[in-house]
């Protein structure tokens, strides 16, 4: 559908599309620019009212004399606007779109196109750095809630002009914005193609839950398969540092992180802080805290199975032994536990600042002394679960330590029925939905061991020397 060139018959199908009268915050303002009726459309709040005034201000001083050969949209925006983004549309379903996105859009009697004056600011808080991304060193801002902030904050670190942010909209009635970004001649061409096409083949509703919608959409999920196919980043720095190694980068309107794709189980394990300091510091960190964080697998279920076959161990590890074994049986109580720590989780989330240390040092009262003396658990179990939950914050991707979690869950209770035999069952059984899950684009999750590469595993394995890395490539 197409505008008219009778600028009521516009305003009549403006006012059948939007509920203009009911809706205080749309706003439809009629003037008269050098002698024909005109009218703006624009969103309250989404525009600069200082520079749409001035807009306004300049229009109405126009004369019939200045607009006698201007016959076009296109010619009117290029004499008379002076705004830096003006576009003009003709197409009814791409102006109604623009509309509700923010920018103001001007109809002028006669004239079959609308002229778009991007004149928008959304409400947003200051670029901070993100709680669960912190680093030691290096740059403190992070991704907020427009997207149009976040691929600044992207293209500030990449100066390059085969830097490329796409953006299409998704959803049917929410119309979000999704931007793609990627430098047009490192990404790889086969999988960018197959990103663009899965978004653009999306049919839902709207994406109510912003990254999370457009991931359900994008990943074809295997239920029994826990481990996360999309890394989330609210750094900008990381983000740019993906885009330049030939990934792609996708931002979705209202949400403060970023998309990575594709992601394989060692993008996940590669954090800003091993880059902020030199290799050797760099490298040390990472190796410590892929160990740690890898252990969290095993040490719950290891203690398990070593005190359940203390007559078969060496003396010097009968100190694994329970001195005070109660009448609850020690899987049982680890398991409890495991869910303890989410309720604490839980609770932390939504505790007020002002109550947060207070109840920490309840629930730490409740876990630990008045629990053991009450005869629900042992030290031992509260000790090794501490360890689990403190070493699963050596990495920040929420996704993966619940993947982790489940995963440990099922060893300890296969450890508790089968004993070794079914520790190794379930060591196995992680290992083996680790190596057959696939990243969003169908490529292998244990990339660059399988299938191998050289020349990647280097980089994502060890810290190397910028020097080095620019031989690399």
């Amino acid at each position: 559908m197409k505008l008219s060139r009778n600028l009521e018959e516009n305003r009549k199908m403006m006012a059948k599309l939007f509920p203009i009268e009911k809706s205080f915050d749309l706003i439809e303002r009629q003037i008269v620019i050098g002698g024909k009726k005109a009218v703006m459309y624009f969103i309250d709040g989404f525009v600069k009212d200082g520079v749409v005034g001035k807009i306004m201000q300049f229009f109405l001083g126009l004369t019939p004399d200045q607009l006698e050969n201007v016959n076009t949209a296109q010619d009117f925006a290029a004499r008379f606007v002076s705004y830096v983004e003006v576009s003009t549309e003709s197409d009814v379903e791409k102006i109604t779109t623009q509309y509700l996105s923010g920018p103001a859009i001007l109809m002028i009697d006669g004239y079959e196109e609308a002229i778009l004056i991007d004149a928008r600011t959304y409400p947003a808080r200051s670029t901070e750095e993100p709680e669960k991304e912190k680093v030691l060193r290096g740059s403190r801002d992070g991704f907020v809630e427009t997207v149009v902030f976040n691929t600044a904050l992207i293209r500030r670190r990449i100066r390059d002009p085969k830097f490329v942010a796409e953006v299409v909209n998704v959803g049917n009635r929410s119309r979000t914005d999704v931007v793609i970004a990627y430098i047009d001649d490192i990404v790889d061409k086969k999988t960018l193609e197959k990103i663009k096409k899965r978004i653009e083949s999306i049919d839902v509703r709207s994406l109510t839950m912003s990254q999370e919608s457009l991931a359900e959409c994008l990943i074809k999920r295997k239920w029994y398969n826990p481990f996360p196919k999309i890394r989330y980043t609210e750094r900008p720095d990381i983000a740019a540092a993906n885009v330049l190694e030939g990934n792609i980068v996708i931002l979705v309107d209202n949400d403060p992180s970023a998309m990575v794709l594709p992601s394989s189980i060692f993008d996940f394990i590669q954090e800003a802080d091993d880059f902020y300091y030199p290799p050797v510091i760099g490298g040390y960190m990472r190796a410590v805290r892929n160990l740690i964080f890898f252990s969290t697998l095993v040490i719950t279920p290891l203690w398990l199975l070593a005190i359940q076959n203390m007559d078969r161990l060496p003396e010097w590890l009968h100190f694994l032994q329970i001195a005070e074994p109660n009448e609850v049986s020690p899987v049982v109580q680890l398991l409890i536990l495991e869910v303890a720590i989410d309720v604490l989780k839980l609770a932390s989330v939504n505790t007020p600042n002002m109550l947060g240390n207070s109840l920490s040092i309840i629930g730490a009262l409740i876990l630990g002394d008045f629990a053991i003396q009450s005869g629900w658990f042992v030290p031992d179990t509260i000790l090794y679960m501490s360890i689990v939950a403190i070493c699963s914050f050596s990495q920040p991707s929420v996704e993966l330590n619940y993947a982790f979690k489940f995963m440990r869950i099922i060893i300890l209770v296969l450890s508790h029925f089968f004993n070794l035999t079914g520790f190794i069952i379930g060591v196995v059984l992680s290992f083996v939905l680790i190596g057959t899950n696939k990243t969003v684009t169908g490529k292998g999750y244990l990339y660059p061991i399988i299938p191998f590469n050289a020349h990647d595993f280097k980089y994502k394995f060890l810290r190397l020397k910028i020097r080095s890395t620019e031989k690399m490539h």
